[in-house]
């Protein structure tokens, strides 16, 4: 088992980093998720049809995101339930630099950003056909959705991407 789950952790591990990294907006979070994934692979290998390896890990790894982000929220809550800032105090503050500034004018932070408020379904799917290249059938395996409503939710999650983008360009929002 151990040469299978090398061979289908190399093949998949780059995918489901990209994607995590798009949906999460953060790559620490999103190599934690792509652990997370790996770990969950390796438990179950044994189990998983060959075929269906790929829907399975994408399907893995969107739970494992929409868990971080839960994660997230909750940790937000508590930070904000703190007002004299006592837990923040022992956190050392990230500086922001002149490398910080150049890529917030970058169109790609733009489009992340665009991305992270996307709505699921909308996100997943764009995200699945538009970055990580999957057929309407991966899409519809992976999430459970039917074909008719996959190509209609990535349309309209287009429309609300170029919507955003446009948004950011007539704003000039950073």
């Amino acid at each position: 088992m151990s040469r299978a789950f090398e061979k289908i952790a190399d093949r998949h591990r780059d995918r489901i980093f990209t994607y995590a990294c798009y949906v999460l907006g953060d790559r620490d979070d999103a190599e934690d998720v792509t652990q997370e994934v790996l770990v969950r692979l390796w438990k179950n290998l044994d189990s998983l049809e060959e075929a269906r390896v790929f829907p399975w890990l994408l399907h893995v790894t969107r739970n494992a995101c929409i868990d971080a982000l839960r994660r997230r929220r909750t940790y937000r809550a508590v930070v904000a339930s703190d007002p004299e800032g006592e837990m923040m105090s022992r956190v050392p503050s990230p500086h922001v630099g002149p490398a910080a500034a150049i890529e917030a004018a970058d169109f790609r932070s733009h489009v992340e950003r665009a991305l992270q408020e996307l709505h699921e379904p909308y996100r997943s799917i764009v995200i699945l056909r538009e970055i990580q290249d999957l057929r309407y059938e991966e899409i519809c395996e992976a999430l459970g959705l039917p074909l008719n409503t996959v190509k209609v939710y990535l349309h309209r999650g287009r429309r609300k991407l170029r919507e955003k983008l446009r948004e950011f360009a007539s704003h000039g929002t950073t």
